[in-house]
């Protein structure tokens, strides 16, 4: 008799409300959850961060060499410098396939917005306080502040404009003309291209947060996997409140339908495996299509 009350005790547990001290306890894991998925990206961000191409940066050297042998009147070492710049690059021109951008630089970047969607609520009314009194640059502080992604930074080289250049700076000194071949080099050496593409970190945790639910469902954690599933919709309205949107059909509202959906079926006889799988793969594909890149050209 004693073990059959263990037994019904046990299975109360799991089932059963959370106390204060277990919820208290699921906070704490939800966030180690989280803190482990933001570092796993990270560091994957940094493992696959683009090839930068040796030829490209080799080639710049010697362009910002030939103009500065321009500016000591040093015009035979120039020519020869701006040959051998384009040497640099002759096997990838030559190419079928050449690529149209030569990456010379790559930076990651890791912004983590430690709040609530109330807290970004609550900084957005003040952003627009401050700028209806004109303080744009506090105004700036506090939306700068309103960010919660990883920047993967990639400034190249444009292969369509480059080599253009540097052939017509060589024109220009065969003629005789400095000032000119001075003038094309020093463009030639402040345009790049510059993308930046963003993973949204609330997406990140969502995702870690209801792949560890769907373990805890499995194991007969009911509690536990509902629980995660909430943190996750938390994480998905603060993606929303910081303005990650999607160009898909796939909305914050159809995820989180398809969250309640799941735990409905959780607190039910728990048929919740197919739901998970639908779930995680309008999950995917949101994060597939949303606005993930920033360009811009230095000029």
């Amino acid at each position: 008799m004693r073990k059959v009350l263990i037994s019904l005790m046990v299975s109360s547990l799991l089932i059963g409300n959370l106390s204060a001290k277990d919820d208290q306890k699921l906070k704490i894991t939800t966030k180690e959850s989280q803190n482990k998925a933001v570092r796993a990206a990270k560091q994957k961000a940094v493992n696959n961060q683009t090839k930068l191409v040796k030829e490209a940066i080799e080639s710049l050297k010697l362009t910002s060499k030939a103009l500065i042998d321009l500016d000591k009147k040093d015009i035979d070492s120039s020519k020869k410098d701006i040959e051998s710049a384009l040497g640099k690059l002759e096997v990838i021109l030559s190419s079928k396939d050449a690529p149209k951008l030569l990456p010379i630089e790559s930076s990651v970047k890791s912004v983590d917005f430690i709040g609530t969607k109330e807290d970004i609520k609550e900084n957005i009314k003040s952003v627009k306080k401050l700028l209806d009194k004109g303080k744009v640059q506090e105004a700036r502080v506090l939306l700068n502040a309103l960010q919660s992604e990883i920047d993967i930074t990639v400034v190249s080289l444009p292969l369509a404009t480059y080599p253009d250049a540097l052939k017509l700076a060589a024109s220009y000194l065969h003629e005789g003309k400095v000032d000119k071949a001075k003038g094309v080099l020093e463009i030639a050496l402040s345009t790049f291209d510059t993308v930046t593409h963003i993973i949204p970190l609330p997406l990140v945790k969502a995702t870690a947060l209801i792949t560890d639910s769907e373990k805890f469902a499995k194991d007969g954690k009911k509690d536990i996997a509902i629980k995660y599933l909430d943190v996750a919709k938390e994480q998905l309205d603060i993606a929303k409140e910081l303005g990650y949107v999607s160009r898909s059909d796939t909305s914050y509202e159809i995820l989180n339908k398809s969250i309640k959906d799941i735990q409905k079926e959780i607190k039910g006889e728990n048929k919740a495996t197919k739901l998970f799988k639908d779930l995680k793969e309008k999950l995917k594909d949101f994060k597939d299509k949303i606005f993930s890149t920033k360009d811009s050209k230095n000029k």
